[in-house]
């Protein structure tokens, strides 16, 4: 991906200027009669801004054309079992910007974080204290918590979905067999409680082998996402969350290739010897096991 060394534009002459100032108020006049005052802002935003990086960097018509192509080929690759649209991104931090904006911090409310593309809708229901993994390979790991709002109330009903990568660092809709795991969704119990048998996570690479791939060789980073667990959480009248949590003591904590950790975010899983007893009375046989507690806080709907 070598591109082409241009000046900078402050040697852009009054006319040049002129001429492209012009046609940034042009564009910009054509969206002035958008019936949606909202679509017209964005429309009218994404011209300024995109006329402004092209004139920053001069972008030159055969990088332009480049840009083209990748993003073609991002939509090629992309299909209802892969996201690459999302995964770029994520990569580029547009994701996590758009979660801040539209989570800004309420109180004692859990912090939000990325989304990310393996999320499926309508995954298998568990009974509390059920199994996500579905033999799914890795660690057992005894996942608890609550859910409660700001002012410490217990949510009870909340629905909680959770999705994870195996220990080989592979989503279920990456293997080619249809299979269903690593995910799933329950309901909290009358006291605002949760609990179920996950894995501990590990850290894994995000797809690398697509156009998005593609630039992070280009501009030599790692695609390498720091361990975590997925959760969403929506109950009524509060604000959805859509979060991590973290393995503390993960060296990719400070790299994650999507931006996602947040400190409050990071949890301490810990490790449980062959033969400890498990919390439900689970018999994990002669394999050591972990276990975390979450609690989460749900800010109010509309803050």
């Amino acid at each position: 991906m070598m591109t082409e060394h241009r000046t900078d534009a402050a040697h852009i002459t009054a006319d040049q200027q002129a001429v492209e100032d012009d046609l940034v108020a042009t564009v910009v006049a054509s969206f002035d009669d958008t019936p949606d005052p909202r679509l017209k802002q964005l429309m009218q935003a994404v011209v300024r801004h995109l006329h402004a990086f092209i004139r920053e960097v001069r972008l030159t018509e055969q990088e332009w054309n480049r840009a083209i192509e990748f993003l073609t080929a991002v939509g090629n690759i992309t299909d209802d079992k892969r996201q690459e649209f999302v995964l770029l991104s994520d990569v580029l931090g547009a994701s996590m910007q758009t979660i801040a904006v539209n989570n800004q911090a309420h109180a004692n409310a859990t912090d939000a974080t990325v989304f990310g593309p393996f999320f499926v809708a309508d995954s298998p229901q568990i009974p509390l204290g059920g199994d996500i993994g579905s033999g799914a390979p890795g660690q057992p790991c005894w996942i608890e918590g609550t859910v409660t709002d700001t002012d410490g109330r217990p949510v009870p009903g909340a629905k909680v979905e959770v999705w994870e990568a195996d220990e080989d660092g592979l989503y279920d809709v990456q293997y080619p067999d249809g299979r269903v795991s690593g995910r799933a969704h329950f309901f909290t119990d009358d006291n605002g409680s949760y609990r179920f048998w996950g894995l501990t996570p590990t850290p894994y690479p995000i797809p690398h082998d697509g156009p998005v791939g593609t630039m992070l060789e280009a501009v030599n980073r790692s695609p390498m996402r720091a361990s975590h667990l997925h959760f969403m959480v929506t109950a009524d009248n509060l604000r959805t969350l859509v979060t991590h949590i973290f393995v503390s003591g993960d060296d990719l904590l400070t790299s994650d290739s999507v931006f996602g950790v947040k400190d409050s975010l990071v949890q301490d899983f810990l490790e449980q010897a062959p033969g400890t007893p498990t919390p439900d009375g689970r018999d994990p046989g002669d394999r050591s096991w972990s276990r975390v507690h979450f609690d989460i806080v749900l800010a109010p709907a509309g803050t």
